[in-house]
């Protein structure tokens, strides 16, 4: 067992600073290296945060000895080749979500993961958010009686990265974005039980002029269990982040919100940056929230992977967690595309979800 699990981060940007915060706090971490193909922006995010090593090519990083686990902050259309690379050089991996571009990119990653006898983990953030993880504890300890409906938003005024507006390089619009995070959240609540069906409606009602992506969608999913689940992602809402989710149970019903009771009501004239999401305009009042990374459970999803790597754990959230929820996207954007129900299992040979959607 390792006194300490050597990670080296892909991506020298917004969600890799993030990376690098969450494992500044892990006791049981070391961040030895830093790879972009940027020389300017890795070197100084490596000055930043103290990190011995940089690189601006892959197969330099991954041939340090000493490392142990990667985390893939790069865009979404890069996580099946460099985790295929970090596969075959025998390192544990980290993929951001969503976990790659189409279903059988998912099944080469599983593949060579297991192959290698590497953990695949798939960094699902809101499976460690700590109002989220209590609204699960009231779940399973019966205080809300049987579960009947579930809910989950998310909501800002659009994404803090090119790659995202480019469906070419992310394959879809909010719903990968963000809706990811949603399908997941209700698997995790819902232990796991099957998706029977979903039905969707997408639209592109603000970005016209930035994305052939759909900037607001509705979600709706039935479970085997019967259990019904409704995300709610939008990139037009103006004036900072919105989390929050719902548990309505047969003995109960739960509220969470992620961002307000932990924020400082604020107005400004120059407007509030966010850490968790570069939310856009927030000139005039907004919630300025404390903690931010902690809050939303980026620590705390590190300190589990590093744990899973240095004694040989089990994750919470794997690349089959990263796979189903990839699935889940598709029919979604299938069911947009139709306007009709679509029944799971579902298949498609489709390699990006909004060609599903944009027929």
């Amino acid at each position: 067992m390792p006194d300490k699990v050597k990670v080296g981060l892909i991506g020298s940007q917004f969600i890799s600073t993030i990376h690098a915060e969450s494992l500044k706090r892990v006791a049981a971490a070391e961040i030895v290296a830093v790879m972009s193909p940027t020389e300017s922006h890795v070197a100084a995010f490596a000055q930043k945060f103290g990190i011995p090593h940089y690189f601006t090519n892959l197969e330099d990083m991954l041939a340090m000895k000493e490392l142990d686990m990667i985390v893939i902050g790069a865009p979404n259309y890069l996580h099946c080749e460099i985790t295929l690379k970090a596969a075959a050089a025998g390192k544990h991996i980290v993929v951001e979500k969503p976990l790659c571009m189409n279903l059988a990119e998912a099944d080469q990653m599983i593949d060579a993961c297991k192959k290698a006898n590497v953990k695949l983990m798939y960094a699902e953030e809101l499976c460690f958010t700590p109002k989220y993880v209590r609204l699960k504890g009231l779940l399973d300890e019966g205080a809300l009686g049987k579960p009947v409906l579930l809910k989950q938003s998310e909501k800002h005024d659009g994404p803090h990265a090119d790659h995202f507006w480019d469906v070419e390089r992310s394959g879809g619009g909010v719903t990968m974005d963000m809706g990811c995070h949603a399908i997941q959240f209700f698997r995790w609540l819902n232990g796991n039980n099957p998706i029977k069906s979903v039905y969707a409606q997408m639209s592109t009602s603000v970005h016209t002029h930035k994305t052939k992506g759909e900037d607001n969608a509705i979600l709706i999913f039935e479970f085997e269990n019967g259990v019904i689940a409704l995300a709610e992602e939008s990139w037009t809402k103006l004036g900072g982040m919105d989390d929050r989710a719902e548990i309505h149970g047969s003995e109960g019903v739960a509220y969470a919100d992620v961002l307000q009771g932990n924020s400082i009501q604020t107005y400004s004239t120059q407007g509030v940056g966010y850490a968790v999401e570069k939310a856009g305009n927030t000139v005039g009042w907004s919630y300025t929230i404390y903690e931010e990374i902690w809050n939303y459970g980026f620590p705390q999803e590190f300190e589990h992977f590093v744990d899973c790597v240095q004694n040989n754990k089990q994750p919470l959230v794997t690349g089959e967690d990263g796979k189903a929820v990839l699935e889940a996207i598709y029919a979604a954007y299938e069911s947009a595309g139709t306007g009709r129900k679509v029944m799971f299992p579902f298949k498609t040979d489709a390699d990006k979800p909004y060609k599903l959607w944009k027929k």
